[in-house]
């Protein structure tokens, strides 16, 4: 039977469980033995992380070939058009290629936790939050495509990974699920 770890990253948190820079690490909240976090999430991104004992689901969940859907709320700075939301949907060029088709669309601004720290406020420039759904994981990959159609990603939450989502996680909390 494999261990699942559901865990919200907070900002600022490295996804491994070492740092030889003494940063925060998955260490400092996960006191379950012999998981590995199936992906990585920057530093400087919230959200979802899920962490797993089955390598062949952790390959599963993290190897672009499987095409496991990842859904990220992304609050950007203006706001974007429909020509911009249509780039982002129809895939654009980015330094390493080309992005595949991706789910793309503004909504209301989520209900969320306040981020530590928050992100820097302009009273003259609006913002704008959108959901992407990614079928592929490059490094970085949100904020470049919002930044490529002119609207840089100020924070990012991943919300869902495959089956699994952020659903009554608070920053910093985790729960671990038997399949």
């Amino acid at each position: 039977m494999a261990t699942i770890v559901l865990f919200n990253k907070p900002f600022g948190v490295q996804t491994r469980f070492t740092d030889a820079a003494g940063r925060a690490t998955l260490a400092d909240y996960i006191p379950v033995a012999n998981v590995y976090p199936c992906g990585r999430l920057d530093a400087d991104s919230e959200g979802l992380v899920v962490l797993t004992d089955d390598g062949r689901l952790q390959h599963r969940l993290s190897d672009p070939r499987h095409k496991q859907a990842k859904t990220y709320w992304a609050q950007v700075e203006g706001i974007p058009d429909a020509a911009a939301i249509a780039r982002l949907a129809d895939g654009l060029e980015l330094r390493d290629g080309w992005t595949a088709p991706a789910g793309a669309r503004v909504i209301a601004p989520p209900s969320l936790w306040p981020r530590d720290p928050p992100i820097r406020f302009r009273a003259a420039i609006p913002t704008t939050w959108l959901e992407l759904v990614l079928h592929e994981g490059r490094n970085r990959q949100v904020r470049r495509m919002t930044a490529a159609v002119g609207f840089p990603t100020l924070r990012l939450v991943r919300w869902s990974l495959a089956d699994w989502d952020l659903e009554g996680l608070a920053p910093g909390t985790w729960r671990s699920l038997q399949m």
